[in-house]
């Protein structure tokens, strides 16, 4: 019988259709509002193939830009999560949604390298409250042992951003460069991936719901049920005197600040990947921005698959802390093949799908660990600051690789120091002690 529905007397069924349900009815929306959260935030890597020359900017200003977006996302990571909290997601995410669509849609206008920084910071200050929202939303749904799938199945649209995102900025880049309606194809792929954020915004407020008592396609027994495992969770926690449970101690807790620097490393290569995977692909000989997008969209599908096969088997086995070393160990591993094999072309795209996959399967996998620990009423804060220290990342990254690029003219340098960057929070990682965080 399953554990929770044992604390609860409820039978298997009856819990385990209500965790259904609430997957059914969130998971997907939220997927597709992710979705577009993490294209808006990246696809600056594809406008850059024809921005740069067509504004006259260079490597090292790309790369501030790309990088700016995280300042403004750091400053306003935990206060938004704070006005979260105290608002309820379905108001706060929705606003926040229409407003970094429309600033994502606005860099069309762009004219200038200090435009440009602008406004992605202005993005990164209104993008800052909504993954870390999420985290925390499911722990309103959720108990531990179930969030490492959900958390895969929500983050899975990362790589599939990647899969969907890269053949269709490409195609834009090549249907648009006659320059249709006074606007250049990389202004138009600004403009016709910004829009649908905005839809998707106001849709939050019909779709999204703070809690399991504020739904109504939940029956009272279903809800209960739920409830009663979300409370059995946090008792079980407290009784392991794991749960940090105020954002004071929040502060003063080394382990949360360990856990800032191992997501800061993860951060630091999936950055690298998706900020310059194009203009790496690029490097390696392929000059058509079509072909550049289907290339980049092959790392993304594999990693899409593999993410979710790694979620299963971290909830099925009861273990963290392997399930997210080893595939930040192939991140390590895949940034110096396609470093070392940059002159073959084969070898290097191998290279940069087990860097894909590293990486990115190392988000989901990453945030069971701290949610083992934080009780309730340090989550709002202890998440968003975990998740603020990682997005340092999110500045450094970019900005490192086009400063490197610039100075070297080519990305190897940089990409030794990102490897290195894994390794060492891989290693980090496998210091925590398992009873800690294998729940």
């Amino acid at each position: 019988m399953n554990t929770q529905a044992r604390a609860t007397g409820a039978p298997d069924a009856l819990l385990e259709g209500a965790y259904r349900k609430a997957i059914f009815r969130l998971i997907p929306f939220i997927f597709v509002c992710y979705l577009f959260n993490y294209l808006d935030r990246v696809n600056v890597g594809f406008a850059k193939l024809q921005m740069l020359d067509a504004l006259n900017l260079s490597e090292t200003v790309y790369g501030l830009g790309a990088g700016i977006f995280f300042i403004g996302y750091v400053l306003a990571g935990v206060p938004s999560n704070l006005a979260l909290h105290k608002v309820g997601a379905r108001r706060w995410i929705g606003t926040l949604m229409i407003a970094w669509g429309a600033l994502s849609a606005s860099l069309m206008f762009v004219k200038s390298a200090e435009s440009f920084y602008l406004i992605r910071f202005l993005t990164g200050v209104t993008e800052a409250g909504f993954f870390p929202g999420m985290v925390l939303y499911f722990t309103h749904w959720f108990p531990s042992e179930r969030r490492g799938r959900v958390m895969a199945l929500f983050m899975s649209a990362i790589p599939i951003s990647g899969v969907l995102g890269g053949p269709l900025s490409g195609w834009m880049l090549n249907h648009f460069q006659a320059g249709q309606g006074g606007l250049a194809a990389w202004q138009w792929l600004y403009l016709l991936q910004g829009l649908p954020t905005i839809l998707l915004g106001f849709a939050v407020y019909f779709v999204l719901h703070d809690g399991v008592a504020a739904v109504k396609w939940l029956s009272a027994d279903e809800k209960n049920a739920m409830q009663k495992a979300l409370e059995d969770d946090e008792r079980a926690r407290r009784a392991g005197n794991t749960a940090v449970q105020s954002f004071a101690s929040v502060l003063r807790n080394r382990n949360v600040w360990m856990l800032g620097g191992v997501y800061f490393s993860i951060q630091m290569g999936v950055y690298a990947i998706n900020f310059w995977l194009p203009s790496i692909i690029k490097s390696l000989g392929f000059n058509d921005p079509a072909m550049i997008g289907w290339l980049s969209a092959i790392p993304y599908l594999v990693a899409s698959f593999f993410m979710i096969a790694v979620g299963r088997s971290a909830d099925r086995r009861r273990e963290r802390r392997w399930h997210l070393a080893i595939p930040m160990l192939m991140g390590f591993g895949g940034l110096l093949i396609a470093t070392v094999a940059a002159d073959n072309p084969v070898l290097a795209m191998i290279g940069l799908t087990l860097a894909t996959m590293g990486t990115l399967t190392g988000l989901p996998m990453f945030w069971p660990l701290p949610a083992a620990f934080l009780g309730s009423a340090a989550a709002a804060g202890g998440l968003a600051l975990i998740n603020s220290l990682g997005q340092i990342a999110g500045f450094l990254s970019p900005y490192l690789v086009g400063w490197i690029k610039d100075a070297t003219g080519n990305t190897h340098v940089a990409l030794y120091i990102l490897s290195a960057v894994l390794l060492v929070g891989a290693i980090t990682v496998l210091s925590i002690p398992a009873k800690t965080v294998n729940r």
